[in-house]
């Protein structure tokens, strides 16, 4: 069929149309790339000819700064301070070996340092920076960032390091922080990053462990670009992460101090509590130990020490350790006896020094004997016999019962490491434990803190708080987090009726400001500090019957490990109490020599602005406590220093 004129000219003017639109949009097309390319190679030339010259972009992340730790006053003990160190990346040093060899000859590195590193470097994937030295001195510091051309893949930076200012003093609360390890790993399901950075720290112990996640922060990430040599050529990219939030103990720095040296270097701990909400004034354990140590890499020599030493410095008594309460625990048995009514506080029991049972002699530690005693006087006097009679009146069952009602036999969330939960042991428990059926010679033992029964010096600390204030007053450690004060728990009542509790509070009374009390000589005179409290002395031997009929061998004539424990409880003041006290010495002979006067020297600290006053103690004592206090290695208000500390 052919076209028409028309027809030809209608296909001519569609095909010019499509040959217009086509070519007007390869023009646009070629325009647009027209100036990307001008874009790309002159706009960005210096850009990209780096990047031609094989460099390459990293990303890397930012370690944030950990949360400060502060006392309840604002005073730090967990701090950090700036670090200089080197790291290397082996996938830019190329020849690790030769690399890190040239390093060693910049700055001080043993020859095993030198052959850790390089294996520690081998063992990771290739882009993960490795920390080769820290706290570095500035002069070393330069002289790395000078030879950085000869060093590639080295790579100088200034970051921070943990710093405890107040050492021994802390080391047992707060703790320490140390490199990541794999065990610390395996126990997260999904760890963060950065702790697969190596060498970076985290708590170990004490409250930098058990509120890492809080003092850690969100870690940043920065975008680098390092040449083929392996040099960083600059940084395009930073985005900051997020601090790690600050901590405020209920501890006072200068209480915990005067406490430590107060202890000295006995094997001992004591802990100072806050009545009326439960916080932690003091939680001393002695002997301490420099937590900056750990932190900056023990060496075998002193961590052998430290772990030889047979005070053992590295554990902290003060909740781990776990000793039987000797007679501070009366005041349990007492009270077990007075709610279930099998006594009242007038009850006398008749003391001849012993009584016996299946053919077995308990004695009472006065050989004589305390003749007819009440309640009082036999927590004045610390008469065993009149427990032993009343706790087999009572049962083991109803004294476990009030013993776990004042604090006892549980564990107390407060982070701390190795809380012990102690033992409070009833019928099931000997049954469950050792398969034994509980005899009435289990109940006489530990009518005296004896037996099975143990405790912690915390765990004591809780139980005169509980007896002074009537309410289940919970220990606290932490007062604030980001400045945010935390909620004070209210303590609810024991249920206990306070006639009994009146009773047991008057014979803690007469103990220490009784004319009989075992711990008279400790008294408070001033009469508005007037303490209360009860010693105690728990055996760590079984004393034989030949040796009671020769006559008991002296503390003083025993090797130190087989010494007696002292123990001390007490709360001040008697009549409006406001902190309560339990001391600790291991080995130390007697509750009322050892325990006693250290308990009011922390008590009197703990209720005055600074040392204690000489007005508070007996006129006889005053020139030798004011030398003592004279002597105390005490830190410096201001400066924080402290003279060394040394055990003969």
């Amino acid at each position: 069929m052919r076209r028409t004129a028309r027809d030809s000219e209608e296909v001519a003017r569609t095909l010019n149309r499509r040959t217009l639109l086509l070519g007007g949009a390869m023009s646009a097309m070629v325009a647009v790339l027209g100036v990307r390319m001008r874009y790309l190679q002159v706009d960005q030339a210096d850009e990209f000819r780096l990047l031609a010259e094989e460099n390459r972009i990293n990303i890397r992340l930012i370690p944030p700064e950990r949360g400060l730790i502060q006392d309840r006053n604002g005073k730090l003990i967990a701090a950090n301070e700036q670090n200089y160190r080197v790291v290397i990346t082996r996938e830019a040093a190329g020849d690790v070996d030769l690399v890190l060899r040239r390093l060693a000859g910049i700055i001080p590195m043993t020859p095993e340092e030198l052959e850790r590193t390089i294996e520690e470097v081998k063992a990771l994937r290739a882009f993960v920076p490795v920390t080769v030295a820290e706290r570095l001195s500035w002069e070393d510091f330069s002289k790395v960032a000078l030879n950085a051309p000869a060093l590639p893949g080295v790579v100088p930076e200034v970051g921070l390091s943990r710093l405890y200012p107040l050492d021994q003093d802390f080391a047992h609360v707060v703790g320490y922080v140390g490199p990541v390890s794999e065990k610390d790993l395996e126990a997260l399901e999904t760890p963060d990053p950065l702790l697969k950075i190596p060498k970076f720290q985290i708590g170990k112990i004490g409250v930098e462990k058990w509120m890492e996640d809080t003092l850690r922060g969100r870690a940043g990430t920065k975008r680098i670009e390092v040449n083929s040599a392996g040099r960083v050529m600059r940084e395009l990219e930073r985005q900051e992460g997020d601090p790690g939030t600050d901590i405020r103990l209920t501890i006072d720095a200068g209480v915990q101090n005067f406490a430590q040296a107060r202890l000295g270097e006995e094997s001992a701990a004591a802990v100072v509590m806050d009545v009326r909400n439960g916080d932690i004034l003091c939680a001393a354990s002695s002997p301490s130990f420099d937590p900056n140590l750990f932190v900056r890499g023990i060496s075998h020599t002193d961590y052998n020490l430290l772990m030889e030493d047979d005070h053992r410095p590295l554990a902290n008594k003060t909740v781990s350790g776990a000793y039987p309460p000797g007679s501070t625990f009366k005041m349990v048995t007492a009270l077990a006896a007075l709610e279930a009514g099998v006594i009242t506080a007038d009850t006398r029991v008749s003391c001849p020094g012993y009584i016996e049972f299946g053919g077995r002699r308990f004695h009472c530690w006065k050989r004589a004997g305390h003749g007819t005693v009440s309640l009082e006087r036999s927590l004045s006097e610390s008469c065993d016999v009149y427990y032993y009679d009343i706790a087999q009146r009572v049962g083991i069952d109803k004294i476990a019962e009030m013993g776990r009602k004042l604090g006892l036999g549980q564990r107390f969330d407060i982070p701390m490491s190795a809380v012990t939960e102690g033992i409070m042991p009833d019928k099931q428990w000997k049954m469950e434990r050792h398969k034994q059926d509980w005899r009435i010679g289990d109940t006489i033992n530990a009518s005296i803190g004896q037996g099975y029964v143990l405790t912690s010096p915390i765990q004591l600390a809780v139980m005169t708080a509980r007896i002074a204030s009537g309410r289940a007053v919970v220990p606290r450690l932490v007062r604030m987090v980001n400045d945010q004060a935390l909620p004070e728990p209210e303590a609810a009542p024991l249920g206990l009726t306070p006639e009994h509790l009146a009773a047991v509070q008057r014979g803690m009374n007469e103990v220490v400001n009784g004319e009989r009390g075992t711990a008279k000589s400790s008294r408070v005179v001033d009469p508005t500090l007037v303490m209360a409290g009860k010693t105690g002395t728990s055996q760590v031997r079984n004393i034989s019957a030949a040796e009671r009929e020769a006559g008991v061998i002296s503390n003083d004539d025993l090797p130190w490990n087989r010494r007696d424990h002292a123990l001390f409880v007490g709360y001040a003041p008697y009549d409006a109490p406001r902190y309560a006290i339990s001391v600790v010495v291991e080995h130390g002979g007697g509750g009322s020599t050892a325990a006693a006067p250290i308990a009011r020297d922390i008590l009197l600290r703990a209720l005055s602005d600074g040392l204690p006053s000489l007005d508070a103690y007996p006129s006889s004592q005053r020139g030798r406590i004011e030398t003592m206090l004279n002597e105390l290695p005490l830190r410096d208000p201001i400066t924080g220093e402290t003279p060394v500390r040394t055990r003969a």
